[in-house]
């Protein structure tokens, strides 16, 4: 059953899987072969047809069943909420958060370095598509612990494409743009990566898994430095930012790095569109509209605060010079197509994320006393 024409039979007509999950014949299936409208009106649906030639009824996809990992994490839970708000219905891998996630439709809390309780999970829930948002992201966290690093940043992408291939299901899976070196942006989908630090090289052998696990379901998604609003508020740029004002200390902001950030929201809408769109399969790239520097960023985060330099202080240093410099990557601007010509979505400015921000929950008390 792994021909190539069976793989791609059941990931564009839901109909064959619900044949092999039940192993009785489905109702009437809302999505069809077509080449013209025609064919919906044969079929008596209202329909659209996609760029794959699909047809869609009433225009929009079929709502999927979609397995979600780290799923209270800046970007899961993002995509959490995009996911409802497209009429999917999401299962939500949250580990010991306490918290509500709005749009999951299921909590589960499980451990996911445990690949037994995960490969249950995910087989019981048999889903349409599965997507991965958990993973050790700080370099820092991956040196002082470089085997849960492994476990989250490695084994786990690897093991839930290689689900994603038993069950015929969409896998879209986040990456890096630190699988760069920071030398020779902008950087293609097919520039060459090169690595210099271990949550890189965690990150791109991913890539590399994932490719082999899932080839014929997978997509890849190199993302940037993210902000936005996370479950804790302490997790995106601005929210670090400003735990660092007011816990007195000064912001040391490298005034020669330059990042091209997006919102976890403008990702996450992103990622969903990959579920729905199973024709786009791979490695692409996905960042905001421009590229500051780190100094940058931060003093327009202040001012879009209306915080002055007493009260939110930067110090803008260089790599230059800095011994830390040495595992940072100077400019890792991103080239984003071919994404950016054929979605929906489209890259946010800078001003258009810092729109989106509110007062982290943690730093209200400072910030209102200022």
């Amino acid at each position: 059953m792994r021909g190539a024409g069976v793989s791609v039979r059941f990931r564009r007509f839901p109909a064959f899987r619900q044949f092999f999950r039940k192993r009785r014949i489905p109702p009437p299936p809302a999505v069809i072969p077509a080449h013209s409208a025609a064919a919906a009106a044969r079929a008596g649906l209202s329909a659209g047809v996609d760029s794959a030639g699909l047809v869609l009824r009433s225009g929009a996809p079929l709502p999927m069943k979609i397995f979600l990992t780290g799923a209270s994490g800046l970007v899961g839970s993002a995509f959490a909420e995009a996911a409802h708000r497209r009429g999917h219905h999401v299962i939500g891998v949250v580990g010991r958060f306490p918290g509500p996630v709005p749009g999951l439709a299921q909590k589960l809390s499980l451990e996911l370095t445990d690949p037994i309780a995960l490969n249950t999970a995910a087989l019981d829930l048999f889903p349409d598509a599965i997507v991965n948002c958990a993973a050790v992201p700080e370099p820092a966290a991956c040196d002082a612990d470089p085997a849960r690093a492994q476990a989250l940043n490695v084994a786990l992408p690897t093991q839930l494409a290689q689900i994603a291939h038993h069950v015929c299901a969409r896998f879209v899976h986040v990456s890096s743009e630190q699988v760069f070196d920071g030398t020779a942006a902008p950087y293609h989908v097919d520039s060459r990566p090169n690595p210099i630090n271990l949550y890189g090289r965690q990150k791109l052998e991913s890539e590399r898994a994932v490719a082999a696990a899932a080839r014929a379901f997978a997509a890849t998604v190199r993302a940037p430095l993210l902000t936005g609003n996370s479950p804790t508020g302490r997790r995106s740029l601005h929210e670090r930012l400003m735990g660092e004002w007011a816990a007195g200390r000064a912001a040391r902001l490298y005034r020669d790095e330059i990042r091209q950030p997006c919102t976890a929201g403008n990702l996450a809408e992103v990622l969903v569109e990959l579920c729905e769109r199973t024709e786009l399969l791979g490695v692409f790239h996905w960042a905001g509209a421009e590229a500051l520097s780190r100094a940058e960023l931060g003093r327009r985060v202040r001012a879009h605060f209306k915080l002055d330099e007493k009260s939110a202080p930067i110090e803008e240093i260089g790599r230059e010079g800095d011994p830390a410099a040495a595992k940072r990557q100077a400019n890792l601007t991103l080239d984003l197509q071919p994404l950016a010509g054929i979605l929906k979505t489209q890259p946010e400015s800078f001003e258009a994320q810092l729109d989106q921000f509110i007062v982290p929950p943690p730093c209200r008390e400072w910030y209102h006393a200022q």
